[in-house]
């Protein structure tokens, strides 16, 4: 298809016009060639809108509208400049001296020009983040000085406090008490803090990124020879992704079009998912009502996915409250039905994914063509893990790698001098925390340590000790519990939790998130019998940077992503993780409509992202924690969002009842098997996994020669399950009952035949 199609633009450009009947399907020919006047352009997934947008632009040129007098406004500078310079190619290089850019980069330009008229001066400075951050920063001084028992928020966080009060326009208070409750004990600071901000940059000429649009409509709305102006200036505007506007920029748009109400926006309100960054979609349906006798045109054709998918996204925008009713469909070749997969566990969810995809690869699928979705970046940490062990090569966007954040090293700090009291990087990381221990100190009682051969437990007991006791008594304490013989790892995990939160308040401003991330690991250490073999898992940490995950080809990866950081990009194969109540969507979603309706739309655009195959899987067993007060404090079970859904329009399985069929030894991947001999690991071992957590228990004896493939076998941790092979003599695998699929090395374990 796309052969012809570049065969029609050929021809155009031969005889000077594009033949858009032959380029463009019908409705994206109406959108392009539509007559003047107010046009609402709702554009599903996949249905094509940048094309569109690109065609419209040329259409204009072609039908004679100076390019200076179109308008065209993205949410990046790039995005508009590439649509244009696609427009010049296509059609007429003056499309290049169309009018494109952002609405900063608009009011900028504008503001400069008529300074004045808003009592600036016309060399005023703009600020980017980092000049906002650091005058916040010098101006906290200022404030009521005054000791509090919490303290102020750094000036990142202030900063950002600052800009969704603009964005959002809301009052300081409605921010902090949705968003930043933890720091309403000093929301008067804030307050006085925020007046002396706004002064200063008065004062100094100062315009930070959210002034720029604020006075921009400002200006349009009191000033009506400035409105008359511009809307005769710019007679065509064209606005990409309209569901992402704010009011304020909303607002632009009406007062820039009252002239000629030539307006034409695009946009997927089943798309908007940035509230949090002051994003209105219904900004989407105010459209109509601020422009009477709009023109709706829906761009309905997929071109991306299968209509098996597409069929399972309308089901799911159906539940959406409000809503432009659209019906996607494609005709593209695939009826493979989405599948939504009880993995068990966590652990279980890990594992399934890992093989799953393995699976993907002997078929000969790409990584790069694969990515693995989820909601917060802390829920694929195991799963991070497990692709670490059998060495898949990952890079993940949005959210930290779990072992490179700086309050997980933190806490793993802890428990590392457990093991090994001679780790000096981990004593000295755990030492820092303390109030009046530098790094020159924290290596003068390191060396005392290491000299004496201190214990953990004593190191309270140094004798230069003076204004650092209270934080070494608290330490040696930690230290003295954790060195209990035979500690499980979960009761030294929370011990250490309990001890480090103070620190981590101290730290870091999104300290509420933070706690959740450590709590994760206390789920994760209760799956050990012992600390060592914990801390030994975690160690089998990804490498720190996307270049070094690349063993091979330097653009074959899997890609993990949360799913803000995933919109407006596809892959063949998607999968979307912890589908459970509680994580997606979170609990906090179920206090207001609104709120659970914008997670509603973040899972259609997940499932909107893949191609040829889109998998659910969701761990039916794990107890989730909902932080945010609805129903229980604790929930297990599929999602509300795809438990609602026609059971024709998905398939359900259990990872264990759909595994016996794929037990079956696995062809090697050429890939693969090249990827893993690099790594120094067994095609068998990096297909299944070279590490069990089960050799954490003591070395026992199992007689493999009792032992039969399809016997049923009892586990003291994991219960009932069935031998599905034998991997050497000394590992096998077990499917069990209530934990899914198990390698386990059979000198340490203990396994009794049924």
């Amino acid at each position: 298809m796309t052969r012809f199609l570049l065969k029609y633009v050929y021809q155009g450009l031969m005889s000077g016009k594009i033949q858009y009947q032959k380029v463009l399907n019908k409705v994206q020919l109406s959108a392009a060639t539509a007559p003047d006047g107010p046009i609402l352009v709702i554009a599903g997934a996949g249905s094509g809108k940048t094309r569109t947008l690109v065609y419209r632009v040329a259409w204009l040129v072609e039908r004679g509208v100076p390019p200076k007098e179109i308008l065209l406004l993205t949410f990046t500078r790039k995005a508009a400049k590439e649509m244009l310079e696609r427009a010049a190619k296509l059609s007429d290089r003056r499309c290049k001296d169309v009018s494109g850019g952002t609405f900063h980069s608009l009011a900028q330009h504008v503001l400069r020009e008529e300074a004045q008229r808003v009592g600036l001066s016309p060399s005023f400075i703009i600020m980017d983040r980092s000049d906002m951050e650091e005058v916040t920063h010098a101006l906290v001084p200022e404030v009521d000085g005054e000791k509090r028992s919490i303290r102020l928020p750094r000036s990142s966080t202030i900063s950002t406090i600052l800009s969704k009060t603009a964005n959002m326009e809301k009052s300081l208070a409605e921010i902090m008490e949705t968003e930043y409750p933890q720091f309403l004990p000093v929301l008067s600071q804030i307050e006085h803090l925020l007046k002396i901000y706004k002064e200063y940059k008065r004062k100094n000429s100062l315009m930070d990124y959210d002034d720029l649009i604020l006075i921009f409509r400002h200006l349009l709305k009191e000033d009506e020879e400035i409105r008359l102006q511009l809307s005769n200036r710019y007679k065509y505007i064209m606005v990409d992704e309209y569901q992402d506007t704010n009011t304020i920029q909303a607002d632009i748009i009406r007062y820039l079009g009252s002239l000629h109400q030539n307006v034409m926006v695009v946009g997927d309100d089943s798309q908007c998912i940035y509230s949090f960054r002051g994003a209105n979609f219904r900004n989407m349906f105010d459209f109509p009502v601020h422009f009477p006798g709009t023109r709706i045109i829906k761009l309905e054709e997929n071109y991306r996915s299968t209509q098996s998918i597409l069929t399972m996204t309308n089901a799911l925008m159906d539940q959406a409250k409000e809503k432009y009713t659209k019906c996607l469909f494609t005709r593209r070749v695939g009826n493979e039905v989405p599948l939504v997969m009880d993995a068990g566990t966590e652990r279980d969810q890990a594992f399934y994914v890992c093989r799953a995809i393995e699976t993907l690869l002997d078929e000969g699928r790409q990584l790069r063509d694969i990515a693995v979705l989820f909601r917060a970046g802390y829920h694929s940490f195991e799963l991070e893990l497990e692709l670490a062990r059998r060495n898949i090569p990952f890079a993940k966007y949005g959210g930290f790698k779990f072992m490179e954040s700086a309050h997980i090293k933190d806490l793993l700090a802890h428990l590392r001098v457990i093991i090994n009291k001679e780790d000096i990087l981990s004593w000295g990381r755990l030492l820092r925390l303390l109030k009046n221990i530098g790094p020159g100190r924290s290596k003068t009682i390191i060396d005392w340590m290491k000299k004496d051969h201190v214990l953990p437990g004593r190191i309270n007991e140094w004798p230069g000790i003076s204004k650092e006791k209270e934080g070494l008594t608290k330490l040696a304490k930690l230290m003295g519990a954790l060195s209990t013989p035979k500690v499980m790892p979960e009761k030294g995990v929370e011990l250490a939790v309990a001890y480090y939160s103070p620190f981590l308040k101290e730290r870091f401003d999104d300290f509420p998130r933070r706690q959740q991330e450590l709590e994760q690991l206390i789920s994760m250490a209760s799956r050990y019998k012992n600390l060592r073999a914990f801390l030994d898992d975690l160690s089998l940490e990804p490498p720190t940077s996307p270049v070094d995950i690349r063993p091979l080809d330097k653009t074959d990866y899997l890609t993990l992503s949360t799913v803000h950081s995933a919109k407006g990009l596809e892959w063949g194969v998607v999968f979307i993780i912890w589908l459970v109540d509680g994580r997606f969507p979170p609990g906090k979603s179920f206090v207001n409509i609104d709120s659970l309706e914008e997670e509603l739309r973040l899972l259609y655009v997940a499932a909107t992202r893949a191609k040829d195959k889109l998998i659910i899987v969701y761990p039916g067993q794990e107890l989730v924690r909902n932080s945010g007060g609805f129903r229980d404090n604790y929930h297990r079970g599929l999602s509300s969002f795809i438990s609602a859904l026609p059971h024709n329009v998905i398939e359900h399985q259990s990872f264990i009842s759909s595994y016996p069929s794929a037990i079956a030894p696995l062809a090697i991947n050429p890939y693969r098997a090249a990827m893993h001999e690099r790594a120094g690991v067994s095609h068998y071992n990096a297909i299944l996994g070279s590490k069990s957590f089960t050799k954490s228990m003591d070395p026992l004896t199992v007689d493999s020669s009792a032992l039969r493939q399809g016997d049923r076998v009892n586990h003291p941790a994991f219960g009932t399950g069935v031998i599905a092979r034998f991997l050497g003599d000394d590992k096998i695998e077990v499917i069990f009952k209530d934990r899914g699929i198990k390698l386990l090395h059979l000198g340490y374990t203990s396994l009794e035949k049924i």
